[in-house]
């Protein structure tokens, strides 16, 4: 079974990546829920994650589980 990810507070083109799973975007109307990927050693926010996926996700009825 395959999943979409968004990969987060990366600012440059990346070939491979190796993260860790900090949160999911869990969407009420949809069948589909995403990771949320940040660096190993990185932290995010909840605000961080809306931000970065409001492009996306303003056409959805999501909740953020970190």
């Amino acid at each position: 079974m395959e999943i979409d990810a968004y990969i987060l507070k990366e600012d440059k083109i990346l070939a491979k990546f190796s993260g860790k799973v900090a949160a999911i975007i869990h969407r009420r109307n949809d069948i589909e829920d995403k990771l949320i990927v940040i660096g190993k050693n990185k932290e995010i926010t909840q605000n961080e994650i809306l931000a970065a996926t409001e492009f996306q996700e303003k056409y959805f009825n999501s909740v953020i589980i970190l």
